[in-house]
């Protein structure tokens, strides 16, 4: 058994996971070790759940194009996703619960010392965003993704491409002006070397 079918075992072993895998559920994630690009999102939603692949859904559609990458090239060996939790954490009132703490905090760090070659992580959403850049961030996720450069070159913090998020695009009209064509021109220098 290689690392990765390991790693896969390990959570599928995993009794806080349980209820998952006696369904039959696997892990949503996608890793290479040839991985250039890195992208940390919340937890698979539902549909992501049923068919096993991550961001297959409206969210994945508009992440691409914020990257300015086609489908093919998102699920190439170039890219990697992976999630706060690699399992959809259910319903809430409102959205989806939160993504389950013990993947990052115990998981996480494994899964990406198998991508030697990350050259940029791209951090979605609020959960990402605290994790990773652990008191770094400004007084919230928007004023975060504003100042992107101040993580740059390792992180470049967005917010979700949710479609639920459509009102906050509305009324932040730079962020697709300016900060899109930004990860657009990281992405594509990255992925063209």
């Amino acid at each position: 058994m290689d690392k990765l079918e390991e790693f896969v075992q390990k959570l599928k072993e995993d009794e806080r996971n349980r209820s998952y895998t006696e369904r039959g559920i696997l892990p949503v994630f996608q890793s290479s070790p040839s991985a250039r690009i890195l992208i940390i999102g919340q937890a698979p939603g539902k549909k992501v759940e049923e068919t096993g692949i991550p961001f297959n859904d409206k969210s994945g559609e508009r992440l691409m194009e914020w990257l300015g990458i086609s489908r093919d090239t998102f699920y190439s060996e170039d890219i990697a996703i992976m999630p706060m939790d690699f399992y959809y954490p259910g319903k809430a009132k409102t959205g989806d619960l939160p993504p389950r703490a013990f993947i990052a905090k115990e998981y996480h760090k494994a899964l990406r010392s198998m991508m030697p070659n990350i050259q940029l992580t791209v951090l979605i959403g609020g959960y990402a965003v605290r994790y990773y850049l652990k008191g770094k961030e400004k007084k919230n996720l928007t004023e975060t993704v504003k100042a992107f450069h101040d993580y740059l070159p390792q992180y470049f913090p967005i917010v979700h491409p949710s479609p639920l998020n459509n009102i906050w695009l509305r009324k932040n009209p730079w962020f697709e002006e300016d900060v899109v064509p930004e990860l657009q021109k990281r992405v594509r220098n990255i992925l063209e070397k």
